[in-house]
């Protein structure tokens, strides 16, 4: 019996010691872009000023303003649309575009058609494998002073990149439409 366990020690002993030698091996996880995993994400998103994402976030503001706020809020229009980041968040994570833009918001109840509204700013990401049962790409959107629930609290900070989040600083409403990239 001690014949066996001597000779067990020395073969896990030969094992331990030839992988050594060979290196330390790569994590895998954290060095292989999503893309590149056995089943990959496709980087292949629509641009931030694609009709299909503005259209699906105008909508869906609209629906969320009738169904949980009662409110008649709709998207007027969109301007200064500006990409903040892709993949900013580095390649091992699935592969997201992140946008900013500017919204005025409609509400027929109390605005008259023709006086001038102030806008609010839209932060929105576009996810590949983020629709409905991972089929499409997805969008994940906050408009800045409608986030009544702060899910994306503070400002919608919480749709930018990690780099671009900050904590405990005042940044103007202007920060996310500048054009840095």
């Amino acid at each position: 019996m001690l014949r066996a366990i001597t000779g067990l020690l020395a073969i896990f002993g030969a094992v331990s010691l030839a992988h050594a030698v060979s290196g330390p091996q790569p994590i895998t996880q954290y060095e292989t872009p999503a893309g590149q995993r056995w089943a990959p994400f496709s980087s292949d998103l629509p641009k931030c000023d694609d009709k299909g994402v503005l259209l699906l976030i105008g909508q869906r503001f609209y629906d969320t303003e009738m169904t949980y706020w009662g409110g008649d809020n709709a998207i007027g229009s969109f301007d200064q649309v500006r990409e903040i980041g892709f993949r900013a968040n580095g390649l091992s994570y699935i592969p997201r575009r992140y946008c900013v833009a500017r919204a005025t918001i409609d509400d027929p109840r109390t605005t008259p058609p023709k006086v001038e509204r102030e806008p609010h700013t839209v932060v929105y990401s576009i996810a590949a494998a983020g629709g409905i049962i991972g089929w499409n790409w997805g969008v994940e959107w906050c408009v800045d002073g409608f986030d009544r629930m702060h899910a994306y609290s503070p400002d919608c900070s919480v749709l930018r990149p990690i780099l671009e989040r900050w904590l405990g600083e005042t940044k103007s409403v202007e920060y996310g439409l500048k054009a840095r990239y």
